[in-house]
């Protein structure tokens, strides 16, 4: 085991990011996601890294793009309106096929919005923001010791996949303080980036690019990619169960609502009602299977979520119409409170849903 220390939840970011062999980092500031780069800025000398301010999100990501290509471990952050700016290059990694870290701490929207927690970017980080045939792996933390961890993850899977990863978490994940573990990296067996470009004196030269014109040397690269998404399937679903074993209503959030709906079923227990929690960790990909075998048994589902709803599309289509999905939410910066969901939960039980 590790030092445990007390550390921000964006702080606890940029240090797993350093731990993980981060040493390029490209950023602009925006709250409430401003503790990252900050922290960077000093972090990054200390152990040989670079740290740069660019003058925009899109120059950032950019920037990103230029680091990966040369096979450094590399990271953005930023929070719901300078990832929007970031989708391009996004999607331009992607099809490259680049890995790197993105992290959206998200704050209230649509538009400039405001500054505390939500959930509304779900659709932009699962359904692919930008343009064209894409996925990112996203993982949607619910501590700071997760935030910690999943980072760590996060640089591991990119590099596996050669793929964009998106932590996903929020302002109140980003802002609150906890206990953590500063665990060593296990060691993983990673692919050789031979396709780096590092220069080519002894070998045929590489050349990296999302630029296709020939519509059939493009729709067999789209292909590729859709067999590495299948297989990014299969291997890395990741989520977790919270007395779900008998539950009747089986309560199903991610990220800071999954910390909410664990002390509804909590409370919900001492009254005798059979509440249970599925938390999906690896947003995408989406554990469809998991949480179908997970609501088998309950009479209904109840999807608690910091939007007006996006989730709850892909929680459907796990459950196939084979029970009810009611929904419970606030949105624009608004948090739902452990008891305004036991009423909802109280409310659907009474109503026979």
């Amino acid at each position: 085991m590790g030092e445990k220390v007390l550390m921000k939840g964006n702080e606890a970011i940029a240090e797993a990011a350093i731990l993980a062999g981060c040493r390029h980092f490209f950023g602009y500031p925006i709250t409430p996601q401003n503790e990252i780069p900050e922290y960077m800025s000093r972090r990054m000398p200390e152990v040989g890294g670079v740290f740069l301010q660019a003058e925009s999100e899109v120059a950032g990501s950019n920037m990103v793009y230029g680091a990966a290509c040369a096979g450094a471990r590399v990271m953005t952050t930023s929070s719901s309106p300078g990832i929007s700016l970031m989708q391009e290059a996004i999607s331009y990694m992607a099809g490259a096929e680049l890995p790197c870290v993105l992290v959206n701490i998200v704050r209230g929207g649509p538009g400039l919005g405001g500054i505390q927690g939500s959930q509304a970017d779900y659709f932009q980080a699962t359904k692919g923001g930008g343009h064209g045939d894409y996925k990112l792996i996203v993982l949607a933390p619910s501590s700071v010791q997760e935030l910690m961890d999943l980072t760590i993850t996060a640089f591991d899977l990119a590099d596996m996949y050669r793929n964009p990863v998106m932590i996903l978490g929020d302002a109140i994940l980003g802002q609150m303080m906890e206990p953590v573990i500063l665990k060593e990296r296990p060691k993983q067996d990673l692919p050789p980036k031979t396709w780096a470009t590092v220069g080519a004196k002894m070998r045929p030269k590489n050349v990296i690019t999302s630029l296709s014109l020939d519509p059939v040397k493009l729709e067999k690269h789209n292909l590729r990619l859709a067999e590495k998404y299948k297989r990014v399937a299969d291997e890395q679903v990741r989520y977790k169960t919270y007395m779900a074993d008998d539950a009747e209503t089986l309560l199903v959030a991610y990220g800071t609502c999954a910390r909410i709906a664990q002390a509804a079923v909590d409370i919900a227990r001492e009254r005798g009602l059979k509440v249970g929690l599925f938390r999906p960790i690896s947003l995408w990909p989406f554990p469809y299977d998991a949480l179908q075998l997970t609501a088998q048994e309950s009479l209904r589902v109840l999807v608690a979520e910091m939007s007006l709803g996006q989730m709850i599309e892909d929680v459907r289509l796990a459950i196939l119409d084979s029970k009810p999905v009611c929904f419970y939410g606030r949105t624009g910066g608004m948090t739902p409170t452990p008891r305004e969901v036991l009423d909802e939960i109280e409310k659907i039980v009474e109503e026979g849903i």
